[in-house]
């Protein structure tokens, strides 16, 4: 029998979780300017956190791999940052509470049977796509647990994104209805119309149906931008975006040959019975608040 690698896209799991947590009191504070009671702010913690190992329990349980990381970004700035500095320009901060909670939440984890990794440098999502990319060239199956669309370009037999939130695979098939392009082709899709998610500029003037007549009539970036029978307007647009497209071909590019430091035998999961949920999760009321 092969492995079968769960990585899990931690902060993606778990702010996302946050916030579900925390709406229903951020939307009655909008009609003023107090923050949560510290009272309030510990127990939508608390919920995190069970709600967040209960869903870790829910994949294991669903996807009975027989290895698993949840792998967490750096509070550093990484290195895309160093190649620009507007990478994620004015995406919301993680709150200080929830930062600060983290490593609870790792032990939680841990106790589960699952570890976390930590990179100084590099973003999770280099992390998870090294494994995954590793994994995949054994032969192995990998899932990644994420909503994040920067893995689609990761996607092959061996390896699949699976949508916790919504309870779907993002699959190729998913792909061609939102891009309307092949997943190996995303990175040249998204360095013409650019990532707004994070900041990332592509080519003025090319958006993402243009984008997709475009790569798949010439197949690839390479090809189009060596293609000879390109219209004048467009030639010029590509030329002036030359290095705009460079670096943002870099910055969507995830690395795939980090030092990882561990063998497999250390992420195996040694339970074999299921896990049970822990319903112990504090419903709160907006009483008294």
């Amino acid at each position: 029998m092969g492995a079968h690698l769960v990585l899990i896209d931690a902060l993606n799991l778990i702010r996302r979780v946050y916030a579900v947590q925390e709406r229903p009191f951020t939307q009655i504070k909008q009609r003023s300017d107090e923050k949560l009671s510290p009272s309030t702010q510990k127990q939508v913690l608390f919920n995190t956190q069970n709600t967040c190992v209960n869903a870790l329990i829910k994949i294991i349980n669903q996807l009975q791999p027989t290895h698993a990381l949840a792998v967490f970004d750096s509070q550093q700035p990484c290195w895309r940052y160093q190649l620009f500095s507007g990478y994620k320009q004015g995406r919301k901060k993680m709150p200080e509470s929830l930062a600060n909670k983290l490593p609870e939440i790792q032990d939680a984890f841990m106790e589960q049977g699952v570890d976390s990794l930590t990179s100084e440098e590099d973003e999770a999502d280099d992390i998870i796509a090294t494994l995954a990319v590793k994994m995949a060239l054994y032969g192995q199956k990998v899932t990644i647990i994420s909503t994040d669309k920067g893995y689609l370009p990761l996607l092959n037999p061996n390896i699949q994104l699976y949508d916790y939130f919504n309870r779907r695979y993002l699959d190729e098939a998913h792909v061609q209805n939102k891009f309307n392009v092949k997943s190996s082709q995303l990175i040249d899709f998204w360095t013409l119309t650019g990532d707004n998610t994070n900041k990332i500029e592509g080519v003025e003037g090319i958006g993402q149906v243009n984008a997709a007549k475009l790569i798949n009539q010439y197949g690839s970036l390479k090809a189009l931008l060596n293609a000879p029978n390109l219209k004048s307007s467009l030639a010029k647009k590509l030329t002036e975006s030359t290095e705009k497209m460079e670096l943002a071909k870099k910055l969507l590019t995830l690395k795939q040959d980090i030092p990882l430091g561990f063998n497999l035998k250390d992420i195996r999961l040694t339970t074999s019975s299921e896990f049970t949920p822990n319903n112990n999760v504090i419903n709160i009321n907006h009483q008294g608040d």
